[in-house]
């Protein structure tokens, strides 16, 4: 059986620093970058961690939430910049995609890599996605 990797937190949050949240992530991670149409009009960059491994440390009272299609993901924006930093993703419900670009210190990482998804063909492709246990 693997072992586990060592998690470390770090921080994170929207632009005009009204929301922030931290995560535990290992040094080598691997992002998602989905071309579906929120994603590729955002220029999302998806870092996939277990809500055990997040949490918001600043202006929960801060986001709104914006659901579309089957309702399962649900986007949270800060009301005050409008940056989406995280969500509950539909493809792993039960943890936090937290997008790489809002994170302080994106250089603290020792290795990054990014795969690219084909979210314009979602359900199609949703099997190829790595269940949250596996990252």
């Amino acid at each position: 059986m693997a072992k586990k990797p060592k998690l470390s937190w770090h921080a994170g949050g929207c632009h005009c620093g009204a929301v922030r949240f931290e995560a535990a992530m290992p040094a080598d991670v691997e992002l998602i970058d989905c071309n579906c149409s929120m994603c590729h009009r955002t220029g999302y960059l998806h870092l996939v961690v277990s809500k055990d491994n997040f949490r918001i440390t600043k202006g929960k009272t801060k986001l709104t939430k914006y659901v579309f299609n089957t309702g399962v993901a649900k986007h949270f924006f800060c009301s005050v910049c409008g940056i989406k930093s995280f969500y509950v993703p539909r493809s792993h419900p039960n943890g936090y995609s937290i997008n790489f670009r809002c994170l302080d210190d994106p250089k603290a990482f020792h290795s990054v890599v990014t795969t690219e998804f084909d979210g314009k063909e979602w359900e199609k492709n949703a099997g190829d996605l790595a269940p949250l246990e596996a990252r």
